[in-house]
């Protein structure tokens, strides 16, 4: 992951040109994939079931002191004797949904172990959530890249707006983003907790709600080298070479899982929530994850 909030100063414009290009070659794929993946997970989904002002029911529940008499279910209450009901129905308002995906250098990684790169697994994620939100009749925007529209067509546009953006890496800026809406971040988080968080906890205090899904190719969890190794860094082009790589894999596990643990700690403080995704898992998995803390049905973990 890049810096977060800054464009990676160090890549030349050459290298920055040839990534865009590459990415935008991907993205038609990745549109068609994402496309399929909501598809099959959307069957029996009808928006996001909230209680609010819609003509829909949504659910009985026990009636709280002090609530307008006028919503109370009196035929449905006449059927228990210890409760009175209240009828609710569904949430219908459009709502914003903001969506980011980190494309830094980072993402491009993809060993044998994982199905694809995480790069190519973010920006399925990104588009399928933008295609099912979409289909429930939210406002979808990209800071940065798109602003907010609600159409059937949204996953599409998004797709395009990707295809030609030069430089899509770190955390976005989000200065554009009004009232209280919601924000799904999609990567790798490999930077350091306080960096992360550093950008993070302001928009929750702005009221954002928010979701992090953590992208990760199995071998960045498990660490399976062994013998001599050489290991670079792809946001810097630093290297460094083990000599016997398999002594260092269990100290290496234990701070992968530390720093993961960490960040989904920090976020549960403020309201937030991880979803950890790996790519040799089905993309299906993190989008129906991420659809229930949408919904306000997952707590944060």
């Amino acid at each position: 992951m890049a810096p977060i909030g800054q464009s990676v100063e160090r890549t030349g414009g050459a290298e920055i040109l040839a990534r865009a290009k590459a990415r935008a070659a991907l993205v038609p794929d990745c549109l068609v994939e994402a496309r399929r993946i909501a598809n099959t997970v959307s069957a029996g989904w009808h928006g996001r079931r909230r209680r609010g002002i819609g003509e829909n029911f949504w659910q009985f529940r026990p009636y709280s002191p002090g609530e307008d008499m006028a919503r109370i279910d009196w035929r449905r209450s006449a059927r228990d004797d210890l409760h009175t009901y209240v009828r609710d129905k569904e949430w219908q308002a459009a709502h914003t949904v903001w969506l980011w995906a980190d494309l830094s250098a980072s993402m491009m990684y993809h060993s044998k172990f994982g199905q694809v790169s995480k790069e190519s697994r973010a920006l399925v994620l990104m588009l399928a959530l933008a295609e099912v939100l979409a289909r429930s009749g939210e406002r979808i925007g990209a800071p940065g890249l798109m602003e907010p529209i609600a159409a059937r067509n949204a996953a599409e546009r998004l797709a395009t707006a990707l295809a030609y953006a030069e430089n899509v890496s770190g955390l976005p800026d989000t200065s554009m983003i009004r009232g209280a809406s919601e924000i799904v971040l999609i990567g790798d988080f490999l930077d350091p907790l306080d960096r992360i968080m550093e950008r993070i906890a302001p928009l929750a205090r702005r009221g954002l709600r928010g979701t992090l899904i953590m992208v990760a190719d199995p071998a960045e969890a498990d660490f399976p080298y062994a013998g001599r190794t050489e290991f670079t860094d792809p946001e810097t082009g630093e290297k460094f070479t083990a000599g016997r790589a398999e002594v260092l894999a269990e100290e290496y596990r234990l701070a992968y899982a530390a720093n993961r643990d960490a960040l989904g700690a920090e976020l549960r403080h403020i309201g937030w929530s991880l979803i950890r995704h790996s790519t040799d898992r089905p993309a299906s998995e993190a989008l129906v994850s991420a659809h229930i803390y949408l919904s306000g049905q997952g707590s944060a973990r």
